[in-house]
């Protein structure tokens, strides 16, 4: 028997709330068409996905992994509805998403040479939504950086940029020429929770600022909350007077790639990631990256 994806949503609904009756206010629906939906998705599937407690909902086994699937296969299937809407319009868009600091224009340029009829749309990501973003059809193309949930989507790399710390234009090291890891042991951490472990090894133990994106980075840091760190193509497209860029070589470089869909096969987005390729040393120079030999990602 096919999934029933409506009846996935409906099961989605239920698991992340942990309850029938907030699932069912979410959903607009009666809690008893609800429990009569979610029993015949149990019985579609052969298993038991829920158990009712005197809590709530919990999870079985099986309802855990449903759940972790779930989310890439929504996104797919409401992909798809995007570019069948786009398709029925008559247009030829091409919507490619990049995170800050990353210079989209030699790619599109060189793209739009070879497809004039297609419109590129670029639009910002941020760390939080970048993998979403892909899976659910909002860009077909993404310049995003490491880490990212790879699950769904094919990554491949394009280029290093060197990092620098950011620090309080009034902090001791703020002016130097570069510094070291080492200098900066034991400085609160300003971090976006999206970025992976912070590249230093012995934050404070009061670090605890989170952030989203580099506009609130650099207003935190300048409020004195904390140091961060941020790729070096910051210092190109960002300034803040209350903020020091400083660099500091011995830390594992931020990583940029392109990343598609793995279910979505166009010529046109090979084509664009042909041409994101190609003009990848220009788009690095433009940060004042690294080109990243392909063979450093696996």
């Amino acid at each position: 028997m096919d999934l029933d994806l409506r009846k996935v949503r409906y099961f989605v609904a239920v698991a992340e709330r942990r309850h029938f009756g907030r699932a069912a206010a979410a959903l607009h629906i009666a809690q008893p068409a609800l429990s009569r939906q979610i029993r015949a998705l149990e019985q579609d599937l052969g298993t038991p996905l829920l158990v009712r407690d005197s809590h709530g909902v919990a999870l079985t086994d099986a309802g855990r992994q449903l759940l972790d699937d779930a989310g890439p296969l929504l996104a797919s299937a409401d992909a798809v509805r995007r570019r069948v809407a786009v398709a029925a319009r008559g247009s030829r868009r091409l919507t490619v998403g990049f995170r800050a600091g990353i210079a989209v224009t030699p790619a599109v340029r060189l793209f739009a040479e070879r497809h004039p009829d297609v419109l590129v749309d670029v639009q910002r990501i941020d760390g939080d939504d970048q993998a979403t973003r892909l899976l659910d059809g909002r860009i077909d193309v993404g310049y995003v950086r490491l880490p990212i949930d790879e699950a769904g989507l094919r990554v491949s790399p394009l280029f290093t940029e060197p990092r620098v710390a950011v620090l309080p234009a009034g902090h001791r090291l703020a002016g130097k020429d570069q510094i070291t890891e080492a200098d900066l042991g034991g400085e609160a951490l300003v971090w976006p929770p999206d970025a992976g472990p912070p590249p230093t090894t012995r934050p404070h133990p009061d670090s605890g600022y989170l952030v989203r994106g580099v506009d609130e980075t650099l207003e935190h840091v300048a409020a004195g909350r904390g140091i961060s760190f941020l790729a070096r193509s910051a210092t190109v497209f960002y300034a803040h007077p209350e903020v020091s860029f400083v660099p500091i070589p011995d830390l594992a470089p931020d990583q940029v790639c392109l990343a598609v869909p793995a279910a979505r096969t166009s010529p046109v987005v090979d084509d664009f990631l042909a041409a994101a390729r190609a003009t990848a040393y220009v788009t690095a120079e433009c940060g004042n990256a690294t080109m990243w030999p392909t063979s450093s990602h696996q």
